[in-house]
């Protein structure tokens, strides 16, 4: 087979979900919904917990660094995806798919790492609330924010430098929304099996620790929170696990597929609707499932509008 040039003056074409649906137009309207959604809702999630100095505790700390994850991750993604479809041109320059690449694995293993480590936040307000300011101290949450930005940044390096390196087949057409391992492979001229495994070792690694760490957590947390005397204090910490655990779900469910699921058994039709999802449909949600139901979040809210935009609408 023919191989063209892969090289910095190259350029794929992306072939994404809106290309391969029925109602491309419908589907681009939704995007375009989703992401304005993430923007408002995520961005204001940063201002409150940043504004509000009763915030400022490890939970909503935490909370603040997983939207900054979302609005990033999901600007990645759909501003490109968008206009690519309004433009009717769907290239993207070999650099600005490494790139691309880049920055989605390093937030989404971010993310991974994140998640993981606000439901060892609960686990010790609940569980062990009397150790909670020692068990999550200052230190321990700068470590947190830490490893988690240091560690998904260098393996999302090695991994786009890897795909990056191989030569890539004459067709150019990436059957995906965006520059994403899996379909990148399918494209490559040379022999990508023992890559593969080592793709599947990390989707293993930054997927399935966590996720057990979670599930123990919050299964210490429900034996926890049936023994509790108070019925108030029951309802608050099972709103707010239920919470979370809807974020692990939505997240956590279609990056295995994507990652942990051995590419010969994926179609490019799945990988679409479920990268969709996690990238576009999640970072909108999140912040939605985290503060509808949270008071200190909606008591924030009112904070503000009161003292910064109230105020300049009853004085005019």
């Amino acid at each position: 087979m023919e191989v063209w040039n892969s090289t910095l003056g190259s350029s794929f074409i992306l072939v994404g979900i809106l290309n391969d649906s029925g109602f491309p137009e419908l589907l681009c309207a939704a995007m375009t919904i989703l992401y304005t959604l993430s923007l408002t809702s995520n961005g204001l999630l940063l201002l409150l917990i940043t504004m509000d100095s009763r915030l400022h505790v490890p939970m909503y700390l935490l909370l603040r660094q997983l939207s900054l994850l979302d609005l990033l991750l999901t600007s990645v993604i759909a501003p490109k995806a968008i206009m690519d479809f309004l433009c009717g041109d769907n290239s993207i320059s070999f650099a600005g798919c490494a790139v691309q690449m880049f920055l989605e694995l390093m937030l989404g293993s971010a993310e991974d790492i994140l998640v993981a480590y606000m439901a060892y936040d609960r686990y010790v307000a609940i569980c062990h609330p009397l150790n909670y300011t020692t068990f999550m101290s200052p230190k321990v949450l700068w470590f947190m924010v830490m490893t988690t930005w240091i560690v998904s940044s260098l393996s999302g390096l090695v991994y786009t430098s890897y795909t990056m390196h191989y030569p890539f087949c004459k067709s150019r057409m990436v059957k995906h929304l965006f520059c994403e391992i899996p379909p990148l492979l399918k494209l490559a001229c040379a022999d990508t099996s023992r890559y593969e495994l080592m793709v599947y070792l990390m989707g293993v690694m930054f997927l399935i620790p966590p996720l057990v760490a979670i599930l123990i957590s919050y299964t210490l947390i429900l034996f926890t929170v049936l023994h509790m005397p108070s019925k108030e204090g029951r309802k608050k910490a099972l709103v707010t696990c239920s919470s979370h655990l809807t974020v692990v779900g939505m997240y956590y469910g279609p990056a295995t597929f994507v990652y942990v699921l051995p590419i010969s058994f994926h179609s490019p039709k799945q990988d679409n609707i479920f990268s969709f999802f996690y990238t576009i449909v999640t970072p909108a949600l999140n912040p939605l499932i985290y503060s509808l139901r949270n008071k200190e979040v909606m008591g924030a809210l009112k904070k503000v509008l009161g003292k910064y935009i109230l105020p300049s609408h009853s004085s005019t």
